[in-house]
């Protein structure tokens, strides 16, 4: 029964798990694993994208802000599928799905389909990234076999990223196609794998009986008409209809969710967890910071490679201090929380952050990384380390144990929506700065990118003070991690 505590006859088979469950495991962290590096793939390929294909970073961008408006604009409806459809179905398909599009994607010759392949995979991100912890905490017994099991999962979400980094830096140097392609013989070994190891499951009494498919398409077409109208807004201005057009159709689309989240029965959307102040500033915190981190990455990956001429591997190389900190602190972010509390740990990381930010806010010509780059990726990768783990946290701390899904799901959204929308307005303002070629077009085409950056850096640290001022003796529920941790992701 839950919430008692294990006969001692018990224990050495919950700290124990077979070959099978070990399989199991690799399948899932291995997935967790694709998941987490598909957006740094992406950041280290972007200018060879553009140079390929013929875009301006404003057209480039949507590698990155096509998965994340799929991951993020389609995780509540993916929730929807899962609990239709059973999690071994939707996992299974999902990786077939994630497989072909990422071939796809490799061989595209048209901008709309690079864009439709990565808003694919999202979407399946979607579907698999928080459909693994699910399998994870029904499938392997409670106490010390699922919180390795969670420890293993949570490691390799976590290295994601920094592996993204370096395979994309090698593959890209080839050509960035094979970045693209690559993911989709793991998945498929993953798949076959998966066939004989992932377990049924059987719908609960609640589950919905509606996939709400206009209100998932409602949101996620607002998505993509906010980025497109964000990245067209600088270089036109509010008087330009392609720029005024889109931004419009968005504002038409959200009204049009909202009517239909209204009138459903059961709505994709439970706004019921935002009552909770700690989600509220935990979502906007963790907003922020996601944001900033890749709007940062952006822009030093635009100067390292289109100004510099820096190669795809000098250039990942170079941006592995900011991604290698999370992963490495990963298994002890739990203790790390329950230590100092959230609070206190997300005020410091955004703190660190947003100095590391105000380094860059004078880019130099040639480029300084020892002086400048380095202690601003240290110093964000040091954000990482104290805040994300933390935020995660805290985003459940205050829900009812009935909730607790539903504001992750938000909490989650709110995180990756954010990164499409401040790479979006980074490549904005980059282009309509028309660098050209001299040093001096480049210092000024980045610096307005680098002072938003600066300013949601800046958000994020109001945000964590706020909390670290109001929580007072609310503080101890965010001391203890609450259920499993999250694998943190960029």
């Amino acid at each position: 029964m839950a919430g008692t505590h294990p006969s001692p006859m018990a224990g050495p088979a919950q700290e124990r798990f077979g070959p099978r469950l070990w399989g199991l495991l690799l399948v899932l962290a291995g997935n967790m694993l694709i998941d987490a590096l598909e957006v740094s793939v992406a950041v280290v390929a972007l200018p060879s994208i553009g140079t390929d294909l013929g875009l301006a970073p404003t057209g480039a961008q949507w590698a990155m802000t096509g998965f994340a408006v799929g991951f993020g604009g389609l995780m509540l409806f993916g929730a929807r599928v899962v609990a239709l459809l059973g999690r071994r179905r939707v996992y299974l398909g999902a990786l077939l799905g994630f497989a072909a599009a990422s071939l796809l994607s490799a061989v595209a010759q048209e901008p709309w389909l690079l864009v439709a392949t990565r808003l694919a995979k999202g979407f399946c991100a979607a579907l698999t990234a928080p459909t693994g912890l699910a399998i994870i905490s029904t499938a392997f017994p409670e106490g010390r076999a699922r919180a390795r099991a969670v420890s293993v999962y949570t490691l390799f979400g976590a290295g994601g990223f920094t592996a993204g980094l370096l395979l994309s830096g090698w593959l890209t140097g080839h050509t960035w196609r094979l970045a693209f392609a690559f993911p989709a013989p793991v998945v498929l070994v993953l798949f076959a794998f998966g066939l004989r190891l992932i377990p049924e499951q059987t719908a609960s009494p609640g589950t919905p009986r509606r996939y709400d498919v206009l209100g998932a398409a409602a949101f996620t077409g607002a998505l993509l008409a906010l980025v497109s109208g964000i990245t067209a807004l600088p270089g036109r201005g509010l008087g330009d209809p392609r720029a005024v057009g889109p931004l419009a159709a968005a504002a038409g689309l959200l009204v049009l969710f909202v009517l239909v989240e209204r009138g459903a029965a059961d709505p994709l959307v439970d706004l019921r967890p935002l009552r909770s102040p700690a989600l509220r500033r935990a979502a906007l915190g963790a907003a922020c910071l996601n944001g900033s981190y890749l709007g940062l990455l952006f822009v030093l990956t635009y100067q390292m490679q289109t100004v510099a001429g820096w190669s795809p591997l000098t250039s990942a190389l170079a941006l592995v201090p900011a991604a290698a900190p999370p992963a490495l602190t990963a298994l002890s972010a739990g203790r790390l929380v329950a230590r100092f509390g959230a609070p206190r740990l997300i005020a410091g990381g955004a703190a660190c952050a947003f100095t590391g930010y105000l380094l860059q806010l004078r880019p130099s010509w040639p480029l300084d990384y020892t002086g400048r780059i380095l202690p601003t990726l240290l110093l964000v990768g040091a954000g990482f380390v104290l805040s994300f783990a933390a935020l995660n946290m805290r985003a459940t701390s205050q829900s009812a144990p009935a909730e607790r899904g539903a504001a992750s799901g938000l909490y989650q959204t709110a995180v990756q929506l954010a990164a499409a929308v401040a790479v979006a307005a980074v490549a904005a303002l980059l282009a309509a700065g028309d660098p050209g070629t001299t040093p001096a077009q480049a210092v000024a085409a980045c610096r307005s990118a680098l002072v938003l950056v600066a300013v949601l850096g800046g958000a994020g640290l109001l945000v964590g003070f706020t909390g670290l001022t109001r929580s007072g003796t609310s503080a101890a529920p965010s001391t203890t991690p609450d259920g499993a941790p999250r694998a943190p992701r960029p």
